[in-house]
Order: C-alpha cells, then sequence, then structure tokens
C-alpha cells in the first residue's frame, strides 16, 4: 500500500496498538507503597486523551519480544490495527541478577541474545508490514545504572560485590542496555521503520536520572511526561489529522 493510500485510510479510522513491556504498560515503583504499580498518567493514557482515534495497550509487565511475538495474534491483531507502537529490549537484555549473586564465576546468558532480538524485531516490523500494518518503533528511554545496581543487588554488600566480579563495574549496565537500544535503531534504519527516539529526549535533559524510578529503568510520572511529549510531537510533525480537532492546532 503506497503512502497516500495509508493516510487516506488512516484518515477514514484509526486504531493503534501499544505493544511493549511494562514500560509501555505504565509500570511505576511506588516509592510510598514500597512496590511497583500502574500509572494511571503513563504515556499511553496521556497521548490517548489527544487522539481522535482508538488505542488499546497490549504491552505486559515482564514482556520479553520472544513472549511477546507469542501473544502477537491475540493481543494485537484481532484488533485490527493500522498502527502498532512497539517497545521492547528491556527485559531482553536482563540477566538473572540473583543467580549472579549466587555464583558470580558462572556462565549467564541475557534473556534474549542481542542477535536473536534484532533478528525477530526485524521479523515482527517485516510481518505487520506485508499486513498493511503501520509498525513505529520507540527507541529505550536510558536506564540509570546506579540505582540499578543498588537494586539488583537488594543492596547487599555482598551481592553487590559478587555481581560486580561478573560484570567488571557498574557502567557495563548502561553500554549493555544500549547495544540493545543500538539494535532498535538498526532495524529502524535498514527496514526504513518509522522510529519515535524517546531515548534522545531523556539524555537532552539536564539529568535523565530525576525521570527514572528507584528502580533504575522504569520512567516515572514525570517520565512518561516526557515520553508522551515526544509521541504527539511526532504526530503532530506527522500525522496531524490523528489529533483530537482541539488539539490539532495546540504545541505539544
Amino acid at each position: 500500500m503506497d503512502t497516500q493510500s495509508i493516510i487516506e485510510q488512516l484518515k477514514e479510522h484509526c486504531t493503534i496498538v501499544v505493544f511493549g513491556d511494562s514500560i509501555s504498560r505504565g509500570v511505576i515503583y511506588d516509592e510510598e507503597k514500597k512496590r511497583h504499580s500502574l500509572l494511571l498518567e503513563s504515556f499511553s493514557n496521556l497521548v490517548k486523551t489527544h487522539l481522535s482515534g482508538v488505542v488499546y495497550n497490549a504491552a505486559k509487565f515482564g514482556s520479553t519480544i520472544v513472549e511477546g511475538l507469542q501473544r502477537l495474534q491475540n493481543d494485537v491483531l484481532k484488533r485490527n490495527p493500522n498502527v502498532v507502537l512497539i517497545e521492547f529490549g528491556g527485559n531482553d537484555c536482563d540477566f538473572k541478577w540473583d543467580e549472579i549473586a549466587d555464583n558470580p564465576g558462572g556462565e549467564f546468558y541475557p534473556n534474549t541474545d542481542c542477535n536473536k532480538f534484532y533478528e525477530l524485531l526485524t521479523g515482527l516490523v517485516e510481518k505487520l508490514g506485508t499486513m498493511n500494518i503501520i509498525p513505529v518503533l520507540v527507541s529505550l528511554p536510558p536506564l540509570d545504572p546506579e540505582k540499578y545496581f543498588r537494586w539488583v543487588s537488594h543492596n547487599s554488600d555482598q551481592a553487590k560485590e559478587n555481581i560486580l566480579k561478573y560484570i567488571g563495574n557498574v557502567s557495563r549496565i548502561y553500554s549493555w542496555h544500549e547495544r540493545y537500544n543500538a539494535a532498535i535503531l538498526r532495524v529502524a534504519e535498514e527496514t526504513k521503520t518509522r522510529l519515535i527516539d524517546i531515548r534522545s529526549a531523556f539524555l537532552q535533559t539536564d539529568d535523565y536520572t530525576k525521570l527514572i524510578c528507584l528502580d533504575g529503568i522504569h520512567p516515572n510520572k514525570d517520565g512518561h511526561q516526557l515520553i508522551a511529549e515526544k509521541i504527539l510531537l511526532y504526530i503532530k510533525t506527522n500525522y496531524n489529522f490523528l489529533l483530537s480537532t482541539q488539539q490539532q492546532t495546540t504545541a505539544v
């Protein structure tokens, strides 16, 4: 389907499915309740209030791209979406940190190998494209390596020591996470898939760590606001007609 035909279709009706992990689901760490909970003002809910189309959230806490593909048919395709916003990688790059803390000399692997992640993500966007569904990739918000290190080590001095034996230094947590973000950017470039680079938006702030929860990986309320603004700016620039009438002339 050519670009003009897609635009005409979107003008007639637009269903967007948000597909990803807990970040897209709107999970934050609530410091008062001392547990993870759903944020009412998640970026998905904030964006939804500005659009004239329908938005479904099919993201799931803890999901890797492998698990996401297993529920693609039931959670995404059954909605007959015109657009699928894709955000995976944060769980794919993760390790079983408790096992590393117990045995730092062992051999461990991420939940999804980075090359496999790249291949599966490429396959996903290509599959959606053959179905005349617009895939839109979302880059990963940066994690806070210091917070995340404290979180996965449960603030245990022994766990910290053992995890450091395995990873070498805390900064490697950031660089490892960055590899998966680079894979997303590579897929976007090679497949000519639309990309909303929220990572850059975080890094361009004075201190992006203030936008990350205590667990070091989930954006907080202000972080979700920033993501929503970035997505709405993208829509305003490329698909202004998708904004509700009162929003089309409002600066994002």
